[in-house]
Parts: structure tokens; C-alpha cells; sequence
């Protein structure tokens, strides 16, 4: 994939959205010492470029209501790349899965599963193993606390 040049005016306005999501044009401005139609001139093209791929509010879900969230390791049966991709669609349609990512070493993927209690949980986890996606063997580790959730410092990782 082509990487895209970015100045330090671009990270500001990246950094700027990270860390308060969508914001009004002259807020967003005066967060990275611009004039308003510049930065959203920039703000288009880094829309376009396809840098920015969402906008979206961070919900404290646990204030809301009680749920179990597990992290599970997944290793396939099989490594053929029709098994990762009959794995992979098949999880983009379970709303419990809210996160899944592909991975080397000794699991092939590490999924995050969001359900309402430990029962459907298991139940969910009972499902994948029914359909016979591929699953040789999983391990889950439940989630007790939030410690850290933060967004990259783009400044620290973008050669200077």
C-alpha cells in the first residue's frame, strides 16, 4: 500500500481527531493553529485520501449495563487461505465479535467478544465451534478492567 506524505499540519489535524472525534471547523482550526478554510481543505483531502476512516463516540458501555468481555486466541485447523477466509467472513456477521485481528506466532487470530453474561458468551463460543469454521483450538482470558485505551501519538511514530 502506498504510503501518503504528510506534514506536521496534517498530524496536527490527525492527532487533533483523535483525540476529540468530530469537531467544528473553526474548533478544529484553532486546536492546530490554522485558519478555518485551510485546514478544511486538508481535512477534505485526508477524508479523501482515506486516512480518516471513521468518526465515532467512545461509550463507557459499563455504565450502561453489565456485560462480559473475553479476549479470545484462535488457531485454525488448517492454514490455507480459503480456511482464513471462510474464518474471516464468517465472523464479520456476529455483532458480539467487535474486534478480530489476524496474527503470527502461535494463534492465528485475537478476537474480542463483547456478550451480556458468561452464558451467552459460551454459547456464542459453542456456535463457532458447531459451524465448523475451522477452530482447532481457543483460549479466552476475561477482561476484568480497562487499564489503558488511548489512540497512537502520531508525532512519536511518523519519521521525523
Amino acid at each position: 500500500m502506498k504510503k501518503m506524505a504528510l506534514d506536521t499540519i496534517d498530524i496536527r489535524i490527525l492527532s487533533a481527531l483523535q483525540e476529540y472525534g468530530r469537531v467544528s471547523k473553526s474548533k478544529l482550526a484553532e486546536l492546530v493553529n490554522l485558519s478555518p478554510t485551510p485546514c478544511w481543505v486538508r481535512l477534505n483531502k485526508l477524508e479523501k485520501a482515506g486516512l480518516i476512516m471513521a468518526y465515532r463516540a467512545q461509550i463507557d458501555i459499563g455504565r450502561i449495563v453489565d456485560l462480559t468481555k473475553v479476549t479470545v486466541t484462535v488457531a485454525l485447523k488448517k492454514h490455507q487461505k480459503s480456511d482464513f477466509d471462510r474464518f474471516e467472513s464468517y465472523i464479520q456477521n456476529i455483532d458480539e465479535i467487535v474486534e478480530c485481528y489476524a496474527t503470527g506466532g502461535g494463534s492465528d487470530y485475537i478476537m474480542t467478544i463483547i456478550a451480556r453474561n458468561l452464558a451467552d458468551f459460551q454459547d456464542l463460543i459453542e456456535q463457532l465451534l458447531n459451524d465448523e469454521i475451522g477452530i482447532d483450538r481457543y483460549f479466552i482470558y476475561i477482561i476484568t478492567r480497562q487499564v489503558k485505551c488511548t489512540t497512537p501519538n502520531l508525532f512519536k511514530l511518523l519519521p521525523a
